[in-house]
Formats: C-alpha cells, sequence, structure tokens
C-alpha cells in the first residue's frame, strides 16, 4: 500500500469534486501520516484535534467550535446561498486503538501501545479535504456540519457529541459517515438500505459452586464444569431460538476460574465474557432472554447459581432507504455502476455512528480500500495495518459530493 504513496493515485473518478481534490492528494496525505505517528485514544485526542482545527482555519471553514463531546470538532461551512436552511452532517471517527504496531514505515506509531489500526487517521483527513473543497466552491445551498467524533473505539463518542448537544446545536437533516473497508478493492463503495453493523452487547455470567479438593469432586460444585456445559449450550441459542432470515452470533471469548500454579483445588466461582451480535431489537431482547434462562437452568441442573450480566454497549447501525439510496446514487456518480454495491453484506462489527443514526436519517458507506485483488493486505485492527492513501482525494470526494447532492443550489438542477 505504501511504494507508490507519493505518487498520483492510481484511482480513478468521475465528477468535478474529484478533479478538484485531488489536487490537494499530497497535502491530505501528509495530514494523514502525521496524524498516524501521533495516536490517540478516546476522549484523549488532544493533539488530533488541534490538528484538524488548525487545518479548518487554512480551509477556511465559517465556524469551527471545539470541545464537544469532551475533545470533539464541528465545523461549519455555508454554501453559496442558505436560503434552503438545510443542515446536512458529515462524520469522521479521530481516534486509535490501544495496540502497539509492528510497522517500519516513517509514519508509525510514536506512542508506544497506541496506534491507528482501524483507519481513523484516514477518516479525518478526507472530512479533511472534503471541508477544504467546500469551502472554496461553496456549489450547495444551506450549511455543510463536518462532525469529527472522538472515542469511536469503545468510548461511545458519538453518544458523548449527542448528550452534549450535537444535534440542538447543528440540527441537521441527515447525517452521513463512511468506513475504510480493506476486503474490497480501492475505487469501491459499498452499501445498502438496512442494517451496515451490528449491535455490540458484552455479557458476564457470573458461576457460584462449591470449591474443595480435586481428589475429592464429590464434595464439590464444580464451576468449571459447569462453564463447560453453559459454553456449548449456549451456542444453542442462535440455531434453535433465531430466524435462519435473521442473523445473531453469540461468542464466548474469555474465562476465569481457580489458579493455574493449583492444579488439585477446584476453585469456588467462574467466570466467563463474551458478546453478542445482532441486527434487531426483537432478536437482541429475545437472545438476552434466553441466555438467562440457559445460564441459570444449567448451572441449576448441577447444584450451582449463574448470574448474567447483559450490557447492551452499542446499537446496531441501520441505514434509513432515502438516504442509503441518495448515497449511492452520489458514489455511483463518482466511482460508475461497476465499482458500487448497492447491496453490501452486512457485518457483525459494531459502530458508535449507530447513535447518530438513532436520532437523525442517515447512510453508513464502506470505502475498498484493500489491495487490487481485492483481499488487503491487512484486515482493521491489526497490528501491520496501514490507511491507503491512494483513496483519500475518493473519500473526500465522496463527502463533498453528498453536501452538493444533498443541498443542491437551484442553478444546478
Amino acid at each position: 500500500m505504501t511504494a507508490n504513496a507519493l505518487l498520483p493515485s492510481r484511482i480513478k473518478a468521475h465528477g468535478r469534486a474529484f478533479a478538484h481534490i485531488a489536487a490537494y492528494h499530497p497535502e491530505l496525505t501528509a495530514l494523514r501520516r502525521d496524524l498516524h505517528a501521533h495516536p490517540e485514544i478516546g476522549f484523549e485526542e488532544h493533539y488530533t484535534a488541534r490538528r484538524v482545527v488548525e487545518s479548518l482555519k487554512v480551509c477556511g471553514a465559517d465556524e469551527i467550535h471545539t470541545g464537544i463531546g469532551k475533545t470533539g470538532v464541528v465545523a461549519v461551512i455555508h454554501g453559496r446561498k442558505t436560503q434552503s436552511g438545510k443542515m446536512i452532517g458529515l462524520r469522521a471517527d479521530m481516534d486509535a486503538l490501544p495496540m502497539t504496531e509492528h510497522n517500519d514505515f516513517a509514519w508509525k506509531s510514536g506512542t508506544p501501545g497506541m496506534m491507528h489500526g482501524c483507519g481513523h487517521d484516514g477518516h479525518t483527513a478526507m472530512l479533511v479535504g472534503a471541508a477544504r473543497y467546500l469551502a472554496e466552491t461553496r456549489r450547495f445551498d444551506g450549511s455543510a456540519i463536518l462532525i469529527f467524533q472522538p472515542g469511536e473505539e469503545g468510548f461511545a463518542g458519538a453518544k458523548a457529541m449527542i448528550e452534549d448537544g450535537l444535534f440542538e446545536r447543528f440540527p441537521v437533516q441527515s447525517v452521513f459517515a463512511m468506513h475504510n473497508w480493506p476486503q474490497m478493492r480501492p475505487g469501491m463503495v459499498g452499501i445498502n438500505p438496512g442494517p451496515m453493523m451490528a449491535a455490540a452487547d458484552r455479557i458476564t455470567i457470573e458461576i457460584t459452586g462449591q470449591g474443595g479438593h480435586g481428589a475429592h469432586p464429590y464434595q464439590t460444585v464444580d464451576p468449571v464444569l459447569v462453564a463447560a456445559h453453559i459454553i456449548t449450550a449456549v451456542q444453542s441459542i442462535v440455531s434453535r431460538n433465531v430466524r435462519a432470515v435473521d442473523s445473531a452470533v453469540i461468542s464466548m471469548c474469555a474465562m476465569k476460574a481457580g489458579d493455574l500454579g493449583a492444579f488439585s483445588v477446584m476453585p469456588g466461582t467462574a467466570t466467563l465474557v463474551g458478546t453478542v451480535r445482532t441486527f434487531s431489537s426483537q432478536v437482541q431482547d429475545m437472545v438476552e432472554r434466553r441466555l438467562r434462562e440457559v445460564c441459570s437452568g444449567v448451572a441449576l441442573g448441577f447444584g450451582a447459581t449463574a448470574h448474567v450480566n447483559y450490557e447492551r454497549i452499542y446499537p446496531a447501525t441501520i441505514n434509513t432507504l432515502n438516504e442509503a439510496h441518495l448515497a449511492a446514487d452520489v458514489a455511483q456518480g463518482l466511482v460508475g455502476r461497476d465499482h458500487l454495491d448497492r447491496n453490501l453484506d452486512p457485518s457483525m462489527g459494531a459502530e458508535d455512528f449507530s447513535f447518530m443514526l438513532q436520532v437523525k436519517p442517515g447512510a453508513y458507506l464502506r470505502l475498498g480500500q484493500g489491495a487490487d485483488n481485492g483481499v488487503g493486505s491487512c484486515v482493521l485492527h491489526n497490528s501491520r495495518y496501514d490507511f491507503n492513501d491512494e483513496v483519500l482525494p475518493l473519500g473526500a470526494a465522496l463527502h463533498a459530493s453528498l453536501i452538493e447532492q444533498g443541498l443542491p443550489l437551484s442553478e444546478d438542477i
């Protein structure tokens, strides 16, 4: 991904926005790499926010608001006309991940234990590129609201911005976001008019039995045995309770019980931790109920107890129909029919843009950035991941075109 990063992008797209933005591809690349070298996790994006503010001032944004949702930044750019009174929001996430980077290029992370392993550095640079274009051209009627969001990676930064008055202060009619996708080739865009990402829930199962000597298990209520049966039993919930046309995932991901140094001591308790992923609230409710029933029943059968703590972390990311169609049409105008997937399979991963879509109509897109064969050099959240700088102008043009076509000037109709 990096060998040709300093050369003009090989990605081709239609329209004046892409042609215009392609001219500042080098500046966007430099910004993206600077952000990559200075990763910051949720609500600590102070350097990132400062760089965004500096860039927005240079771009000529009409208003810049900081400190929304702690470290969030919002820019306002007015169109050539504002008679429509309409606003459209564009969102980019800014935070990195708490993981160690194993790349060796010049712009690798300079902060131990943190890296941009999900491409939010690229998302931020693309929205800055859109800001520069929109401020220079202003070919729209209304106002563009550019939302630079903190804390997407598990901190619910979108929710924090909303609770801090984001949409009261900037009452957009719709809001859009995009995420890079290494599984698609550069120049490809994917979307669908419904679920794009699953709800992410955390489950913690506390099992209480009776410890004792491993040589005398008949004198104990073994919580390890109970945990093993629960791990197996909960897998029946999806296969026997969820309709085949629906989707759900239950994964038990961690277990803690006993002491590895005490090979003959049966513990009195065991803890299981896992995740549930669903697309509909009805399936989500049913899975939670069945988890409690199954875990309690299995434990009771062995003379133990099991308490399920079910935490709903992120809701499902559900595109609204009209906004998804608009976004797909905008993308098709840029990349052509052959480079657009209008029925992209949803992911069981989660995204806190979902909080914005709970209160505003909008759509979430995928921007291809993988290797030319479509496989991608690294999946997201990989220690050797890096954003593909070739797609920066396309992503920025897609953002900007959503504004131009969502808020058209009467002379352009």
